[in-house]
């Protein structure tokens, strides 16, 4: 197997009171501090598994963390706006918040595909890191403020399957001409390998499958696939994906509305979503596990792996294509330059961390 270049991708380019006095002055200021319902717009089909669900759990911690001082109001793919429509929706202030991928909204900006997926790039855990230990989410609030944005990371899908193809990839000819529904930056690989990426919100998908409008789709893995059915168009599943290895999940809240919260109901918000990404990603592993079984052994999907002249493919084209996208305006340069810097740090580690173990756990 050809030894893959991973480093260089990217280029150069409840406070307890004691007496009941205490109680008493204590919980005053709690009671008159005011209600906040907010209006949550989401890409998601209505409580659709993973992904419309990991919404409404981010409601309801607020909820019972707020003691039902904060209620969110959720309004699922189409009631009040379209999937794709959502950061628009929050960005003018028609909704306080939304839950989606940033991928769906890189026509505003090349940079927020980064806070989605990057092809051979982050994994789930080092994803959280960079937002959380390197830089990541500072980035992220620098490049949503200017369209009135504070975005928070809430869930995780983890590392994507490949996707179905109508005719299963035998080689890299394969892709030429294929049209396929794949987003964010793994369209832009698609490009490079001949194919035309479309984007389509997740509700649209198998439709367009079963009447030849695209060839193949990625979506998630196989829980979520599972459920939208594709098996029923084709059985030829592909892995691993090269394009999504730890896709995020994000709220994004209109940032009037949260400068104007207190300090302690954004840190409120912030952490709800904390243990959601969590919570979400731990969910995803579970269940993917058990919906591939489904898949395989009741619905005779075939596991198709893609051959390694196509990850040697991509790996090699990922340099130029980053750089040609980090050359889109200043503020993507400098995403894209913490991008690479945080993870030159991090995938020695996860290649002896992880890797290495998995390898030996394979035997």
């Amino acid at each position: 197997m050809t030894k893959v270049n991973r480093r260089n991708f990217l280029g150069k380019g409840a406070i307890a009171a004691v007496g009941g006095a205490a109680a008493t002055t204590l919980a005053t200021p709690a009671l008159a501090q005011d209600s906040i319902e907010l209006r949550m717009v989401t890409s998601w089909p209505k409580n659709f598994p993973g992904l419309g669900t990991a919404a409404v759990n981010f409601a309801e911690r607020v909820k019972k963390a707020s003691d039902g001082r904060i209620t969110i109001n959720i309004l699922s793919a189409g009631e009040l706006v379209g999937a794709l429509k959502v950061h628009d929706a929050v960005q003018e202030g028609t909704a306080d918040m939304y839950h989606s991928s940033e991928q769906y909204f890189q026509g505003k900006s090349k940079a927020l595909a980064f806070f989605a997926g990057v092809p051979f790039g982050f994994t789930t855990i080092e994803a959280n890191a960079w937002l959380y230990h390197g830089g990541g989410q500072e980035l992220w609030d620098e490049v949503s403020a200017p369209f009135n944005v504070k975005p928070l990371a809430c869930g995780n899908v983890g590392h994507q399957m490949g996707g179905w193809y109508k005719n299963p990839i035998t080689s890299l000819d394969d892709f030429k001409g294929l049209k396929m529904r794949i987003p964010g930056i793994g369209g832009d690989v698609l490009k490079e390998l001949g194919g035309t990426p479309i984007t389509l919100p997740g509700s649209e998908i198998l439709p367009a499958l079963e009447a030849g409008t695209i060839d193949a789709t990625e979506w998630v893995g196989p829980w979520n696939d599972l459920a939208f059915g594709f098996y029923k168009v084709t059985k030829n599943y592909h892995f691993p994906g090269f394009h999504d290895p730890g896709s995020i999940v994000s709220v994004g809240v209109n940032k009037e509305k949260w400068d104007a919260m207190s300090e302690a109901d954004r840190a409120l918000l912030e952490y709800c979503a904390m243990a959601e990404n969590v919570y979400n990603v731990s969910e995803y592993a579970a269940k993917n596990a058990t919906a591939l079984e489904t898949l395989v052994n009741e619905h005779g999907v075939n596991l198709v792996e893609f051959p390694q002249e196509v990850y040697d493919r991509v790996s090699a084209a990922m340099p130029d294509i980053i750089s040609s996208i980090a050359a889109t305006d200043a503020a993507t340069q400098k995403v894209a330059d913490g991008y690479r810097e945080f993870r030159e740090k991090i995938v020695p580690w996860s290649d002896i961390g992880d890797g290495a173990y998995y390898a030996k756990r394979r035997g």
